[in-house]
Formats: structure tokens, sequence, C-alpha cells
């Protein structure tokens, strides 16, 4: 047996006992969905930086950098901003003190707006934790030299994962986040280095790839390059601002003050990682681009797996392999939660049945997170790139989610109509585009109909609607106001 996976295997196997040792002490909803409102700004930090670092970053960003070069940042600068933006809002998302985007939504555009967001969050979640369970896939066979198969390493992954997160809901994953942010980061800063050296260097690695690795954006990368660019730029973007992963944290926060200082420091880890990532990628793939077929569906997504295996020394190689683990686990336990929740908060409890009991709903909730976990795995299993899952996956929660929650939080014009036409207009043209992409005849080079990059016929309808529907419905009056502007004059 590989000593890469026997080392693996025993990080998994403590953190498996440390999650249910803590799952034992959790009594209540409110432990289960937000930790009990308890979470300092040091474990916030870790475990912010752990949910959005996940296998869109060490995989998805490795397959895009091996493809395209440094214009792979373009996919990450657009959370860089985001975070950015969510520093200003993180105090106030904490002060209202609930449990999900939709509860959120409902206050502001209604009962409707809370059901048809949670239709479009569970569309993404359920794509974003299927190529969670891919990834792991892809390390157990890159870690086994072949022993594993991605399959079974799939079916592993997808095992770990829904086990981790049924046993300790939000309590298990800040915990989990904590060590696994601490790996995730020393990885990176210790492999780096090596990676350039053995790459020889950057005249080396410039000598090795086509010049459009090295440009602002490569001129091969889809049919209208700069449009593609910023179409991945805006999808990052637009998903963090409302991701409900985030949000969750927020209200899992000790203080309004916590949850802002976690950001600030969220915003320095993830720019480091995300930058790092992208770095290994590409001196990587200049010095095994002959082992890499990019013609074969996911295999660019392996160049960071196999530099730990072939381009550092032994221990950091564990570390970075250790990372890749880390990252797959953690960001799947995260949106795996997160969509129970949804389930549980936006459809069964307003909907359905608003008052069981405590341990009635965190058994349920935990029997939502086994049934979503199949789902999402049957899903995996017939995934053919990871990059274009995830493009879709941010897409369809930044088009359909975040204009209506960032209007609900910062814009007092925005009416009940108006945010429910954004997000039901943003989810139909979404899903549209994405279907037509793939209908034979119709041309869509890498994944675009006719060249256009699905977010911007999504986001058009979906931004045009907000504003124009409620430019055109009554404005709202103070006290609809009252929960998110508390100095509105009555």
């Amino acid at each position: 047996m590989s000593i890469y996976l026997v080392i693996i295997l025993a990080y998994l196997a403590v953190l498996t006992v440390f999650n249910f040792v803590r799952s034992r002490r959790i009594k209540s909803q409110e432990q289960f969905m937000v930790a009990g409102r308890s979470l300092k700004w040091q474990v916030m930090v870790f475990t912010l930086v752990c949910t959005w670092i996940g296998s869109g970053t060490f995989i998805s960003g490795a397959e895009f950098a091996s493809k395209a070069g440094f214009s792979a940042l373009w996919l990450s600068a657009g959370a860089w901003v985001g975070i950015i933006i969510i520093y200003f809002l993180a105090a106030k998302i904490h002060t209202f003190g609930q449990y999900t985007v939709g509860d959120i939504l409902e206050v502001r555009f209604g009962p409707a707006a809370r059901l048809f967001g949670a239709i479009a969050l569970v569309l993404s979640f359920v794509s974003i934790v299927s190529y969670q369970f891919v990834a792991g896939g892809f390390i157990l066979n890159v870690i086994t030299g072949g022993a594993i198969s991605e399959a079974t390493g799939t079916f592993i992954a997808a095992a770990f994962v829904i086990l981790f997160t049924a046993l300790g809901g939000m309590v298990a994953i800040a915990y989990t986040d904590l060590p696994n942010g601490i790996i995730i980061i020393l990885a990176c800063l210790l492999a780096v280095p090596f990676v350039i050296t053995a790459a020889g260097g950057l005249p080396t690695a410039r000598a090795a790839l086509p010049a459009g690795y090295f440009h602002v954006v490569n001129s091969q990368f889809g049919v209208y390059p700069w449009l593609k660019a910023i179409g991945y730029f805006l999808s990052t973007m637009l998903l963090l601002l409302g991701v409900q992963s985030m949000y969750q944290k927020f209200y899992s926060a000790r203080s309004a003050k916590d949850a802002k200082k976690a950001v600030a420091w969220w915003t320095v880890g993830t720019i480091f990682v995300e930058t790092v990532v992208v770095v290994i990628a590409v001196f990587a793939y200049s010095k095994l681009q002959g082992q890499i077929d990019l013609s074969v569906p996911k295999a660019g997504g392996k160049v960071v797996l196999m530099a730990a295996k072939q381009l550092v020394p032994f221990p950091v190689g564990v570390l970075l392999l250790a990372a890749a683990c880390a990252v797959v686990i953690s960001t799947g336990m995260n949106y795996l939660l997160s969509n129970s929740t949804t389930l549980m908060r936006d459809v069964y409890q307003r909907f359905l049945k608003k008052t069981p009991g405590e341990k009635n709903l965190v058994a349920l909730q935990k029997v939502l997170i086994v049934v979503i976990g199949v789902l999402a795995f049957l899903l995996a299993t017939q995934l053919k790139s990871v990059l274009e899952m995830s493009y879709f996956a941010y897409t369809i929660y930044g088009v359909a989610i975040t204009p209506a929650l960032i209007a609900a939080l910062a814009w007092k014009r925005v009416t009940r109509a108006g945010g429910l036409a954004s997000i039901i207009s943003g989810t139909v043209v979404c899903l549209t585009f994405f279907i037509l992409s793939k209908i034979p005849g119709i041309p869509a080079p890498d994944g675009d109909p006719w060249g256009i990059p699905l977010i911007y016929p999504s986001l058009a309808a979906s931004l045009g609607t907000l504003i124009i529907v409620s430019l055109l419905t009554r404005k709202p009056g103070p006290e609809e106001l009252e929960k998110f502007f508390p100095k509105t004059e009555k």
C-alpha cells in the first residue's frame, strides 16, 4: 500500500473519531446548523478558507491553468473582489441572525422567492458536491498510482464526506476545517518553491509552454477570449457574494465583530492559496506536459496532484496531497450541509411542518444529508469535466440568487416583484442556455452556445428584471425595510 495513502487515511481516521466525539454534544438544530452561534474569528478564518478553497481551486483551477496558463487567475480574481464586498456586509448578515439565504429572501420578497431560491440553490450545490467527490477520486487514483480507480476513489470520497457531515453538522465542519485550513496554507507555502525549481524556473517554463500561457488573457481561451475571462470572473464573484455556505458561517459567528474580522483574514488567505495553486499548476504542467493529454476530459485537473508525487520532497508531497484531500472533504461537507439546511428550513419547516421536536429536526436533516449525498454521487459518476460543472454551478447560483440577495441587503428600492422576477428569470435563462450547449447541431465551443458564455444572457435577464420590475412596482414601505435598514424612518 502507498505510504501516501497510509498517512492520509490515518489523518482521516483521526478526523472521524474527532467528529464522532463532537457529534455526541449536539442536541439542537441551532447547534447542528450554525454551531450554536459560538465560533470565534480565529476558527472562522480557517473554515471560510476551507469552504471556498475546494476542488474548484485544486482541480478545476489546475485544469484551467493547464489549458490557459495564468489566465486561470481570472477565475480566482472574481472571488477576491467578492470577498472585499462581503467585508462590508458581514456584520449586517450576522446581525440578521437566521440560518439560510432563504430567510433573507422571504423577508424582502415573500415566500415564493424563498421557494424558487431554494430550487436554484439545490441545483447549484448538488453540482458542487458532485465534483468534490470526483476530485476525491482523482486524489486517491494518483496517490495509489492507479491501484484505486477513479470510480472507486469517487465512492470512497463520497462516503467520507457524507459520514462526516451527517455526524456533526456545522460543529464538525468548523472544527475539521481548523486543521485542514492550516494544512492547506502550509502545503502551498512549502510546495511552490520546489515546483518552480523542479520546472527549471521561469525561463525554462516560458520556453516549454506556448506564449499565451503567460498573457493576461490567453488567445486560445474560448471563441471570444476576453468575454470568456470576464465571464469566469463574474461567475465566481457572484457565487461568493451570495453563497449560502458563507452566510451560514456568518450566522455561526460569536459576534458581528468576529464575523467582520474573519472576513478580513479570509481575504488574505484566499488570495494567497488560489494564486499559489495556479503558479504550481502552470510550472508543473511545463515540466509534466508529456504525461498529460489535455484532450482527455479531466486530465489537466491532476497536474497539482502529480506535482505532489514527482516534483517536491516526500514530506511536502504528503502535505500537498493531504491539503487536496482536506479541501475536498471540507468543501463537500460545507455544501452538503448547506443543501440539507435549505431543504429543512426553506421547504420542510416553512411549507410542510413548522414545529417538529429538536431531536426530530436533527435526525431528519441527517437523513437528508445522506439522500442528497447519494444524488450528488450519482451525478459525479456522469461528470466529464470538473471545470465545466463548476462553471455551471457558479453561474446558476450567481445569477439566480446573488442579484436579489445583495439588493435585499443594500438597495431600499427593490420590490417583492422585482426580486422574485430576478430569481426566476436568472434560473430559467441559465438552464436554457446550458441545455442548448448539449443539443447536437448547436455550435457550443468550450460549452458556450454560439461562443457566448452563459453568464452573460443569464445575468442580463436577472439584473434586467430586478431593476425594471422594481422600478415599475410600488416601492417598499418603511416597515418592510426596518429589518435591514434600522435607521429608516417610520
